[in-house]
């Protein structure tokens, strides 16, 4: 896999992870009402969930890629929509000026680890922009090829390790994170960079040969 691919993968994953989204919301709930090690569960959670996501793309599309010059040129369209789709969107809201942080309510009762890591996966097993990465994206950063299936798993490692470190970093430095993440001159900025880079990787994705 050459360091390109991983450099342009682990752009468009940190971007995701760093996207207002409702990983964020879920560690700003837990970590006031249940403490910091709850909300390592939460992160827990969430890398099981793309391990998940991850495991299902492998073995659901790439059998079909290696047999199909059909069939990989339009899981590369379908990707190619996703990317450029998300950036349309991305775009949309930072010109737009609407983006407002959301206030976030404390958790009814202290949760447990099991139970935060349950939710950490279940919040991310169950979420569509996560489940269309790994479906429509994923696949055009996985080499063709033996050693493809390594590959893919390496890649999910590196969507979890920066997930942790992003994550891992606003459970230690809560209220500055949050004040950030929330300020919309942040979002507005965030929206604007991750809608250019995903329209730029669409379009990208979109002449890619195999």
């Amino acid at each position: 896999m050459s360091l390109e691919t991983l450099l342009s993968f682990a752009l468009v994953a940190g971007l995701l992870v760093m996207s207002p989204g409702p990983n964020g919301v879920l560690i700003a709930k837990t970590v006031p009402t249940s403490g910091r090690l709850a909300a390592g569960s939460n992160i827990g959670g969430f890398v099981a969930a793309f391990f998940l996501h991850g495991t299902l793309s492998v073995l659901g599309i790439s059998v079909i890629l290696v047999h199909s010059a059909e069939a990989f040129f339009v899981v590369k369209m379908v990707g190619a929509a996703y990317l450029i789709w998300i950036g349309l969107k991305a775009l949309k809201d930072a010109f737009s000026g609407k983006i407002i942080a959301a206030p976030v309510a404390p958790a009814r009762r202290r949760r447990t680890m099991v139970r935060a890591f349950g939710e950490g996966f279940l919040t991310n097993a169950l979420n569509p922009k996560v489940s269309m990465f790994y479906l429509a994206a994923f696949p055009q950063f996985i080499p063709a090829g033996e050693g493809a299936v390594a590959a893919a798993f390496s890649l999910v490692g590196i969507h979890a390790l920066i997930n942790v470190l992003w994550f891992g970093a606003m459970v230690l430095l809560l209220a500055r994170l949050s004040t950030a993440a929330g300020n919309p001159s942040f979002q507005r900025w965030l929206k604007g960079v991750t809608g250019l880079v995903f329209m730029g990787f669409g379009l990208k994705l979109a002449t890619l040969r195999p």
